[in-house]
């Protein structure tokens, strides 16, 4: 109920909208997600055992996320720069 309230209260968002609000610990190293699934709210929580989570810079406002960007955040890859494979550069 409190992190419910705090989307609606400091977001300006509506908690049962089906969009996922993740929020971070203070040290990094849990992050809980909220959504609404049509019949309840779901809470979705994890702990790094190693390493942090790495959070985008939002100045007190919400930022959004690619699900991509999602997945590599709730797997605690920086997903601001992810290593990419090279690409080919001839045919063949």
């Amino acid at each position: 109920d409190g992190l419910a309230a705090l989307v609606q209260d400091h977001l300006a968002r509506d908690p049962f909208s089906g969009q996922a609000f993740v929020f971070r610990g203070r040290q990094g190293h849990l992050i809980k997600v909220l959504w609404w699934d049509g019949q309840g709210l779901c809470l979705f929580a994890k702990r790094l055992e190693k390493g942090r989570f790495v959070w985008p810079s939002t100045a007190g406002a919400a930022a959004a996320l690619t699900p991509a960007q999602l997945a590599m955040l709730l797997e605690g890859i920086d997903w601001r720069a992810p290593l990419r494979t090279d690409r080919p550069t001839i045919a063949g």
